[in-house]
């Protein structure tokens, strides 16, 4: 049993002297990885995200709702930065599991990083065309509906061949080169930014602060009590866990770390500007909705249109349409472009098929993983009710997040996190000497829980920092549970207890980590405040999981059951660690 577990855990061994080593073109300079990150998040979420949370959740204080969104956001996309800073290699957080924490769990994250691409490139895909079909008066969903229906469970009313042909379109044009894709996203991206800048400027020429303060008598039954916040700080709480999905799609630039000039510099740079930037066009979307109309009277699906309706600005509305189309446009390309590099490098790996690793002399790209994953989103695109899928995707990227943070405490607790690494400050005489022999670890006692040793990282203290990490999750958890299974009783005395006892364990636990002597690698980007920040972000992420509903996960169980199939039936025996042992 014991050498069953080592072979699931074995870690992938990096050598700081190949980090720059690839098959791949590196092409992509700072401003493209810029444009993918801010394509790939600043999507529909503009056009219809913050109409539908002003409206049913937050109502003005949705810009509030969205700063802590923003601040949820930025602790993993530091987490994100660091690593690819540490790591720039294809694969996102699956690499960065595998190397960190061990093979079975890098599975998990790459088999659910597959999904939540296909699922995001076929939802977008379907939106594209939904919002195509109403400029084409329905002619499209009425001639498939008429001559193709579809009467099943979870399948779509409609085979949509439109979807598909956009999937195929995309993954000939990421087949062909990195360079064409970004350069196709970055325009797109650009018109997009372009009208809602427009519709910004245009908004600020007609706000009215009063709609910011409207009394309770003047709003209808359930909309609330009026005022900046209508549906108090649990409103805005809980819609800031629904704008939370809308900064979802940054992690795409991870992705490039083998297609990036100068990764160890462009992905951390990118990843902290595209954020900024989607906050900021959030923030002042939901300014001008809500200074404009009413919460209680904005359109939920087509809050933008709505409001310039209202005011008889009818030409917006076709600005507006162009900018949903630009948006989606590029969210597609942000959804399907990290989808090929993730399979690939699990490939490259070998623990799912290794032909899928092949690399065009030609074009520099993994074309048959390109081949195979845009096929598996079309077909995803064209036949499932996305509804009911789309949540499924929520877990995968949720997942990578939680895992992400966690490695980013591992690592930086650890002894050697790669070979031939650079230190970043010089040890003294002492430190030197016994850092130079791997074999010094003294005894363990349990002063060193608050009191280490020495002043560089042992077995003992990494051995202390992932057991203590490894628990402090657990703890979590258990308040997760209780605060998303027990809402209506928090205030009864057994719960405030527990919670008590669990937060007082989580700080104990946070507080020992703290305590131990931090690695010196010497890397081009750091999360501040480890370990508080990544815990805090693995904290969130987890919680936000736990809100999911169980029909979702459910459905991630059932995927989980075939990649385990794949994994156990190829991987395990295949990979390049089973292989080199």
């Amino acid at each position: 049993m014991m050498r069953l577990l080592l072979k699931l855990f074995r870690k992938k061994p990096v050598d700081c002297n190949e980090l720059q080593t690839t098959k791949l073109s590196r092409v992509l300079t700072l401003l493209d990885l810029i444009l993918l990150g801010v394509g790939s998040t600043l999507g529909a979420g503009a056009y219809v995200l913050s109409g539908e949370v002003a409206k049913s959740k937050a109502g003005p204080s949705i810009i509030l709702s969205f700063f802590v969104a923003a601040i949820v956001s930025v602790l993993a996309g530091l987490c994100y930065a660091e690593f690819g800073a540490r790591v720039p290699k294809t694969g996102s957080a699956y690499v960065y599991s595998y190397i960190t924490i061990g093979e079975l769990i890098a599975f998990i994250i790459g088999w659910n990083l597959i999904l939540e691409y296909a699922i995001g490139t076929a939802s977008v895909a379907r939106a594209w065309t939904a919002n195509f079909n109403t400029l084409v008066d329905y002619k499209i969903s009425n001639f498939l509906n008429s001559t193709m229906p579809i009467h099943v469970d979870f399948i779509a009313e409609y085979p949509d061949f439109f979807a598909l042909g956009l999937v195929a379109l995309l993954t000939v044009v990421l087949a062909v080169g990195v360079k064409q894709s970004t350069m196709f996203n970055s325009i797109f991206t650009v018109l997009n930014l372009f009208v809602l800048t427009y519709v910004i400027i245009c908004g600020f020429f007609n706000v009215d602060f009063k709609n910011w303060s409207i009394d309770k008598s003047e709003v209808p039954p359930g909309y609330g009590e009026g005022g900046f916040m209508p549906y108090g700080i649990s409103g805005m709480l809980s819609g800031a866990a629904t704008c939370f999905y809308g900064f979802v799609g940054f992690d795409c630039i991870a992705t490039t770390g083998e297609e990036a000039k100068n990764p160890q510099k462009a992905i951390p740079i990118s990843i902290i500007i595209s954020l900024f930037i989607v906050f900021i066009f959030y923030f002042l979307i939901s300014l001008v909705l809500t200074t404009m109309s009413p919460y209680y009277l904005l359109d939920a699906s087509a809050s933008l249109p709505f409001v310039f309706e209202r005011i008889g600005w009818t030409i917006a509305k076709y600005v507006i349409a162009i900018g949903g189309i630009c948006a989606l446009t590029a969210s597609m390309v942000g959804s399907i472009f990290p989808l090929p590099r993730v399979v690939y490098a699990m490939a490259e790996d070998r623990i799912i098929f290794g032909n899928l690793s092949k690399v065009s002399d030609r074009f520099k790209t993994p074309v048959l993983a390109t081949l195979v994953a845009g096929l598996f989103a079309g077909l995803t695109a064209l036949i499932f009710d996305l509804t009911e899928l789309v949540n499924m995707m929520s877990i995968g990227t949720l997942l990578a997040y939680t895992f992400v943070a966690k490695c980013v405490v591992i690592l930086r607790y650890r002894v050697k996190t790669f070979e031939n690494e650079e230190p970043e400050m010089k040890l003294d005489s002492y430190d030197n000497a016994a850092g130079n022999n791997i074999e010094f670890q003294g005894k363990f006692s349990l002063k060193q829980l608050i009191k280490p040793e020495t002043t560089f990282p042992t077995k003992i203290t990494e051995a202390i920092v992932t057991t203590t990490s490894s628990t402090l999750s657990l703890f979590v958890i258990g308040l997760c549970i209780l605060l998303v299974n027990a809402e209506d009783d928090l205030t009864r005395g057994w719960a405030i207890y527990l919670i008590i006892q669990f937060i007082v364990l989580i700080i104990i636990c946070t507080i020992i980590i703290a305590m131990q002597p931090c690695n010196t690698a010497k890397i081009p980007f750091k999360v501040p405040l480890v370990p508080f920040l990544p815990e805090l972000s693995a904290a969130v992420n987890i919680y936000l999981m736990l809100k999911l509903s169980p029909s979702t996960w459910i459905r991630f169980c059932v995927w989980m059951v075939i990649g385990f199939f794949i994994y156990f039936g190829y991987g395990f025996r295949k990979s390049k660690l089973a292989e080199e042992k």
